[in-house]
């Protein structure tokens, strides 16, 4: 069909340009008929690869705005994801302090219960051992008293006199 239109457009203009030189009289309708065949023709052979050229490029420029958009959504989506992150971050190094602090303080006062229990102890220990070298100079002193006591009891002291000698090593 569009062959034969073609063919059609094409007699006519052949027919009706050529007739105007001869006579001598103005062409210009028939001037108009051939420019209309001609953009006829030329709108039947170009408008579909036309229309197939923008409509792609328009698909095309559509498609990318459409990937722009998504890529625009997702970074959308990954900057509120890494603010929760922060945010949780931050609560975590909050309660971290917290915890530490606490533990701190717990630590302290274990170590100076400790070190308290510790000077008792040993405050105890030196009781101890200062009774026990109390304990052990009396035996002594009173071992040294009964061995001067015998000794002068060999040369018949009597009671009294072993009485003074004691409560003067004693005193």
């Amino acid at each position: 069909m569009g062959k034969i239109v073609i063919t059609v457009l094409m007699l006519s203009a052949y027919l009706f340009g050529s007739d105007a030189a001869h006579e001598g009289s103005t062409d210009i309708v028939q001037r108009t008929v051939n420019f209309l065949v001609f953009a006829g023709i030329l709108y039947y052979l170009l408008a579909e690869p036309l229309k197939n050229y923008f409509g792609g490029r328009s698909a095309g420029i559509a498609s990318e705005l459409e990937k722009v958009q998504e890529r625009l959504r997702e970074s959308k989506r990954i900057k509120e994801a890494a603010e929760l992150k922060i945010e949780e971050a931050t609560r975590f190094v909050n309660e971290l302090g917290e915890m530490t602090k606490k533990e701190c303080k717990i630590l302290s006062d274990k170590v100076l219960s400790q070190c308290d229990q510790d000077a008792d102890v040993m405050q105890k220990q030196s009781r101890a051992l200062m009774d026990l070298e109390k304990r052990q100079m009396v035996r002594s002193v009173v071992n040294e008293v009964m061995g001067e006591v015998m000794s002068a009891s060999d040369a018949s002291m009597g009671s009294e006199a072993m009485t003074d000698i004691l409560k003067k090593k004693v005193a």
